[in-house]
């Protein structure tokens, strides 16, 4: 029912997956009824939880779907209980900047990669900031070349939104589409050799093309900084913040706004333009 319910509030196949296994983990450990369970127990939970080594925002991952699945039995079943997970309860996080690279490292990257699949697929990321699960489940009919644009279907949050292509990504997207098998997969980016030839690339599949890339060009990089780099770079060409919180998908503008942090670029051609006027006003 719990499954159900999820799926008709429209959660990606991901998400429906990551907290059915979290929750299963949950009740097989604290080994007593559902409705037994105490903010107590939830605690002694939390503590096996970091005894494992994971980390805080990993567990509030775990506290987040517990939560919601107490949420629905008292909601919707109409369960006489206590949800065990009060509202707001979270372990505290410390928040890393995000690490983008800098011009001299994104060359580096680039003139390893020659293989054009994977070319495509970094230039996704590093150009139009898609997420690697979006470039992983990227279908055929969601590229729009006249356009030069791109309809991520479902993004994090079951968010729909359109990116664009530069012109070096749009030329990385066409190369690969001449020598991409024929193939009535409908996801862009296939294995290209191996047992799983044919079938579309996974997001570890993706995550490990990139890792033997950034070896080879000495760097340390995730696709997720990709991403970061892209916001970065158009937040120091002046694009808004605005533009940049759509092109990424943000549901809040204060996740965009953590980039004006790392910009030091644009914060000291502002201070040098503003003080120019200062300084020729006051003499």
């Amino acid at each position: 029912n719990y499954r159900r319910f999820l799926k008709r509030r429209n959660y990606s196949g991901h998400t429906l997956k990551n907290y059915m296994a979290t929750l299963k983990q949950f009740v097989i450990w604290v080994d007593v009824p559902i409705e037994a369970v105490n903010h107590k127990k939830l605690l002694a939970y939390l503590d096996h939880l970091l005894d494992r080594g994971l980390q805080p925002k990993t567990i509030n991952c775990h506290l987040d779907s517990i939560r919601g699945f107490y949420h629905y039995l008292i909601e919707e079943e109409q369960v006489a209980m206590v949800n065990p997970v009060k509202r707001g309860y979270a372990l505290r996080l410390s928040r890393p900047l995000p690490r983008h690279l800098r011009d001299e490292e994104v060359g580096r990257l680039l003139k390893v990669v020659h293989h054009q699949r994977d070319r495509a697929m970094v230039m996704l990321m590093l150009r139009c900031g898609l997420r690697v699960e979006e470039v992983a489940r990227l279908k055929l009919a969601a590229l729009d070349l006249r356009r030069s644009q791109v309809f991520v279907h479902q993004g994090k949050g079951a968010k729909d939104r359109v990116v664009y292509l530069s012109d070096d990504a749009y030329e990385a997207l066409v190369q690969y589409l001449r020598v991409r098998p024929a193939s009535r997969i409908k996801e862009v980016f296939l294995v290209d050799k191996g047992r799983w030839r044919g079938k579309a690339i996974s997001v570890r599949g993706i995550q490990k093309r990139l890792e033997h890339y950034a070896r080879q060009a000495r760097l340390k990089v995730s696709c997720h900084q990709l991403r970061h780099t892209m916001a970065t770079q158009l937040l120091n060409a002046d694009a808004a913040l605005v533009t940049i919180q759509d092109l990424l998908g943000h549901t809040r503008i204060k996740t965009t706004q953590r980039y004006c942090r790392v910009s030091n670029l644009k914060v000291q051609r502002d201070y040098h333009q503003a003080m120019a006027v200062v300084l020729q006003r006051t003499g």
